[in-house]
């Protein structure tokens, strides 16, 4: 039997019930046989994140202890060049059986910057890409999508065949949590409980993470 594995990538800086619910929600629905998180180490299209890479793995990790279906890949951090998804790809499907199916998730507007990613055009030759869009989305993608999407989409995620080469969209109304608005709330002294796990938040306090910065 082919396996069907998910990976979300990011920063999670930290990581929050925003990522992991998510993350939970497709793994079920797509009946995956598990969903890996995979924490960036130097992501080309962001800030730095503001603690060390050792600590946003020990939270990921925290986060997912009991839950069989969300596990950890730290694959990214054991790189010494920027996180690109091609590379992480690549190195995944050398691990992997020909048949067994990936499946990027994304959200709608790391989808739309697509076309400025490191050899973007090759992703699909690896996986499939799940958009994870919200009901409120501006659904316009850009012009350099539109050929792509057109020869690639399928309106059936469930109904995707074979280990890539497609896109599909999962309607998702994301829990309105963010990482920024964590670390501005854990700068300013105030309470993140139920925001994030309890490990993870006791994680933080233990190690002094996110004080006084935003």
């Amino acid at each position: 039997m082919a396996r069907r594995i998910g990976i979300l990538g990011g920063t999670f800086d930290p990581v929050h019930i925003g990522h992991l619910r998510g993350a939970l929600e497709v793994a079920e629905f797509m009946a995956l046989d598990e969903l890996r998180l995979i924490p960036s180490a130097r992501p080309p299209h962001r800030a730095v994140p503001q603690v060390a890479a050792a600590d946003r793995l020990a939270m990921v990790e925290l986060a997912v202890v009991g839950e069989p279906l969300l596990r950890v890949d730290d694959r990214e951090l054991k790189r010494e060049k920027p996180s690109y998804s091609i590379d992480t790809l690549e190195s995944l499907r050398a691990e992997l059986a020909a048949d067994d199916q990936l499946f990027l998730l994304l959200g709608w507007d790391a989808f739309c910057g697509l076309p400025s990613w490191h050899r973007w055009q090759a992703l699909l030759e690896h996986c499939h890409i799940l958009v994870l869009q919200r009901p409120d989305a501006d659904s316009e993608a850009p012009e350099a999508l539109r050929n792509l999407l057109a020869a690639r989409s399928n309106n059936d995620p469930l109904s995707l065949q074979g280990p890539g080469g497609q896109i599909s969209f999962i309607w998702q109304t994301p829990l309105a949590v963010s990482a920024t608005q964590i670390r501005s709330l854990l700068a300013s002294g105030k309470s993140v409980r139920y925001l994030l796990p309890d490990t993870v938040l006791t994680y933080i306090h233990a190690h002094g993470l996110y004080r006084g910065a935003h």
